[in-house]
C-alpha cells in the first residue's frame, strides 16, 4: 500500500477526514463548522446551514484579524460550491488573503496540498453530512 499522506513539517496539522457533520484533524475529531490553520483548529461561530451571503468579515475575524497572516483563505461551502458575493471577496482581499471558495471536500484536500507546499493557508469549513 502506498501512503499518500502529504509530508508536512512537524507540528502542522492536516485534515485526515470529513463527513457525517464531523472533521478529523490531526488525531482529533471535531463537529460542526471550523476555522482551520496549520497550527490550530477552532469552532467557527456560524450556523451549519448558513447562507454564504450571510458571511461577513466579522464571522471570519478569527482568521482575518490573527497575528499570523495567510496568503489563501479556503472557504468550504458544504456539499456544493457556492460563490461569495464580489464585495465580500474584495473586503477579504483587503485584509490580506485571497479567498478561494469550493465545496468542503475540495477545500480539505486543497488545504492539505497547500500545507505540503509550505504555503500560508487557512480554511473556513462548513461540515458535510
Amino acid at each position: 500500500m502506498v501512503d499518500i499522506t502529504p509530508l508536512v513539517a512537524q507540528g502542522v496539522q492536516i485534515i485526515h477526514g470529513y463527513g457525517d457533520g464531523k472533521f478529523r484533524i490531526g488525531e482529533v475529531s471535531h463537529t460542526g463548522p471550523l476555522l482551520v490553520r496549520a497550527e490550530n483548529t477552532q469552532p467557527w461561530d456560524v450556523s451549519v446551514d448558513v447562507a454564504i451571503a450571510e458571511l461577513d468579515l466579522a464571522t471570519l475575524g478569527p482568521i482575518l484579524d490573527a497575528e499570523q497572516t495567510y496568503d489563501i483563505l479556503l472557504i468550504g461551502t458544504g456539499t456544493k460550491q457556492v460563490f461569495l458575493p464580489p464585495a465580500l471577496r474584495s473586503r477579504i482581499r483587503e485584509k490580506g488573503p485571497v479567498a478561494e471558495v469550493m465545496d468542503t471536500g475540495a477545500a480539505c484536500r486543497t488545504f492539505n496540498l497547500l500545507l505540503a507546499e509550505g504555503r500560508q493557508v487557512a480554511a473556513a469549513l462548513l461540515p458535510v453530512e
